[in-house]
C-alpha cells in the first residue's frame, strides 16, 4: 500500500513540480530519467530535456558534472569526465536549464555533489538553482550532519531536497534521512556503484524502512534499465530512476552515427506506460 505522496510535504512546496508530479500520475508509472548535463554537449542537453518531458518523464534528474563521482559507475563517470573536459560548469548548467525551462513540463532536479554546493554555499546554490528553473536538489554524498542547513536553504528557495537511503541503512538512520527529505526519498536499489544489471532489484526492504518513517513518495534507483526492472520496482516504490542505461544508449547512438537524443527518448518512451 503506497503512502499518500503529499502528506509530509511542507505547505511552501504545495505548487512545486516535483510534489505535483509524484502526487498525481493518473495510473502512469513515474519514470525519473537521469541525464548528465553537458553530455555529449550542453546543446544536446537543451534539446533533450523538452523531449524527455514530452515522452512522459515525471521528474528529470540533471547530473551536474563532478570530477570525482563517488557512486557513479563507469558509464556515467565517463560522461561526466567528457562534459568537464568540454568546459561544462555549474553556471553553464544553470544557464542551459534556464533557456529551456519554458519548454519543459516535467519537474527538474539537479543531482549534485555536496562539494559543488559547498563551494558556492548552500543558500546561494539553492537560490541560483531555483532561479534557473530547477525544482529540487538531490545530494547523494552529503554528511547527514550538514543536511539540515541544506534542507533549510532548499525550503527558503522553494526547492525539494532529496537524500539517499541505502539498503544497509538501519531503521534509525533511514528514518533520520527520510525525515530530512522533501519531494521524495531516493532509495538505493542496490549496493555498490551505478550501472546496469541483468536481474531486477529487490527494493521492498529498503522501501518498507523508508515508509515506516515518512509518507513522502519513494523513488528507487541504481541498476534499473528495463521495463521488467521498472515493473519490479514499481510494485513497491512510487518511481523508478533510470540513469546508466540511458547514458549508455546515448553513447551507443553517437558511435553508430545516430542522434543521442533520439536514443534517450526511445528508452524513456518504452519505460513509461
Amino acid at each position: 500500500m503506497h503512502a499518500t505522496p503529499a502528506a509530509s510535504q511542507p505547505a511552501s512546496l504545495a505548487t512545486n513540480r516535483v510534489v505535483r508530479a509524484l502526487a498525481a500520475r493518473s495510473g502512469r508509472r513515474a519514470v525519473l530519467p537521469f541525464v548528465t548535463a553537458g553530455y555529449p554537449s550542453l546543446e544536446s542537453t537543451e534539446r533533450l530535456l523538452p523531449r524527455l518531458s514530452q515522452a512522459g518523464a515525471a521528474v528529470i534528474e540533471v547530473g551536474v558534472p563532478f570530477s570525482d563521482p563517488i557512486a557513479d559507475g563507469p558509464v556515467i563517470a565517463e560522461s561526466m569526465h567528457e562534459a568537464l573536459v568540454a568546459g561544462c560548469t555549474p553556471a553553464k548548467v544553470f544557464a542551459a536549464v534556464k533557456r529551456v525551462r519554458p519548454q519543459v513540463q516535467s519537474a527538474l532536479v539537479a543531482m549534485v555533489s555536496v562539494s559543488i554546493v559547498d563551494r558556492m554555499g548552500p543558500v546561494a546554490f539553492a537560490q541560483q538553482a531555483a532561479e534557473a528553473g530547477f525544482d529540487g536538489l538531490i545530494v547523494p554524498d552529503i554528511d547527514m550532519n550538514d543536511a539540515p542547513a541544506l534542507r533549510a536553504a532548499c525550503d527558503a528557495a522553494g526547492l525539494t531536497c532529496t537524500f539517499l537511503v541505502s539498503p544497509t541503512s538501519s531503521p534509525e538512520r533511514a528514518a533520520r534521512i527520510a525525515q530530512l527529505c522533501t519531494g521524495f526519498v531516493y532509495a538505493l536499489a542496490r549496493l555498490g556503484i551505478t550501472g546496469e544489471r541483468s536481474e531486477a532489484p529487490d527494493v521492498k526492504p529498503v522501501v518498507d524502512r523508508i515508509r515506516a518513517a515518512t509518507a513522502l513518495p519513494v523513488a528507487a534507483g541504481f541498476g534499473i534499465s528495463t521495463a521488467a526492472h521498472v515493473d519490479a520496482v514499481m510494485a513497491h516504490a512510487d518511481g523508478a530512476i533510470v540513469g546508466s542505461a540511458l547514458v549508455r544508449r546515448m553513447r551507443e547512438a553517437i558511435a553508430a552515427g545516430r542522434s543521442p537524443e533520439d536514443a534517450a527518448v526511445e528508452l524513456v518512451t518504452a519505460l513509461v506506460k
